[in-house]
This record gives structure tokens, C-alpha cells and sequence, in this order.
């Protein structure tokens, strides 16, 4: 029977990458999990792993089963979601011209992230923009896990 997975978990991870860390998929099992990139140094390097904590030596064995395994898929990262975007979008959809003009300007330059998150917050947009940044996120999961040929289960957005 094939696996199902919970497209809310996948989304969870996908959350949760960024510059220092990748979340991957078994697609036989389900079974989601992020790694940092110091997991995977440490992973990498027997040496280097020596000197580590218990508790991240107790997590190499599965670090060093996701990454020479070629069960695990890495899930959409950065670059795929490109979070930039999802703000452009989430701007343009909005049908008050002032307030679509405040968020594209606030997403130029450096702190373009914070400038937007603070701008949404001011203007009282704040749950607009998380359920329409929930929605993307599902969107590029749904794409991800039907390309690979992962089952899922959607539940319903949070609100």
C-alpha cells in the first residue's frame, strides 16, 4: 500500500529550510527531516564529529542514512519557494492600489523581509498575508510531491 503523506507536514518542513538547513522526504516511508548544514559537516567528517555533543552524535547515523541514502529527496528549498515572489503576488492581489504600493516598495533592497512583515503588521494584513503565503506554500508542495509521485493528504488551511 502506498505511503500517504500529510501535505500540512510537508509544508511544516518546507518552513523550515533556510540558508543553514535542508528538509528531505523518504517517498517510500513518508518520513520528513531537516538537517543543518553543521549536521551534515558533522556527518560528513568523523574527525570533526569526534568533538560533538552526545546528542548530535547520537543523530549521525541518521544524517549519514538521509544523505547517502537514495530513498531521501530534498523538499522545494529557497530558491524554489522564493519567498521574494510570493510578496510581489501577495501585493498585486490586493485591490487597494495604495496599500499594493506600500508593500511592492517595501520589498526593495536590504530588509526587504522585515520592511514587508512590518508594512503587512501596519496595514492590518497580517492574516491576509499568512493565509495567502500558506496557500503558495501548499501550491509548490502539491507540485513537488505530485512530480515525484508522492501520495498526500490536504487538510485545510489554517486560519
Amino acid at each position: 500500500m502506498a505511503v500517504i503523506v500529510s501535505l500540512r507536514d510537508v509544508v511544516d518542513h518546507m518552513e523550515m529550510v533556510s540558508d543553514e538547513s535542508t528538509a528531505y522526504i523518504n517517498p517510500k516511508t513518508g518520513e520528513l527531516i531537516t538537517l543543518t548544514n553543521e549536521e551534515v559537516a558533522l556527518a560528513e567528517d568523523p574527525e570533526e564529529a569526534e568533538d560533538a555533543p552526545q546528542w548530535q552524535k547520537n543523530f549521525l547515523p541518521k544524517a549519514r542514512e538521509v544523505l547517502q541514502s537514495e530513498d531521501f529527496l530534498p523538499l522545494p528549498g529557497k530558491f524554489e519557494i522564493h519567498e521574494w515572489s510570493i510578496m510581489e503576488r501577495f501585493a498585486d492581489s490586493l485591490a487597494d492600489a495604495a496599500v499594493t504600493d506600500e508593500l511592492l516598495n517595501a520589498i526593495h533592497g536590504r530588509g526587504a523581509f522585515r520592511r514587508f512583515k512590518d508594512a503587512v503588521h501596519r496595514l492590518g494584513r497580517a492574516e491576509e498575508w499568512y493565509r495567502f503565503r500558506e496557500a503558495a506554500l501548499e501550491e509548490i508542495a502539491i507540485e513537488f510531491l505530485e512530480a515525484h509521485g508522492i501520495a498526500y493528504q490536504r487538510e485545510p488551511l489554517q486560519k
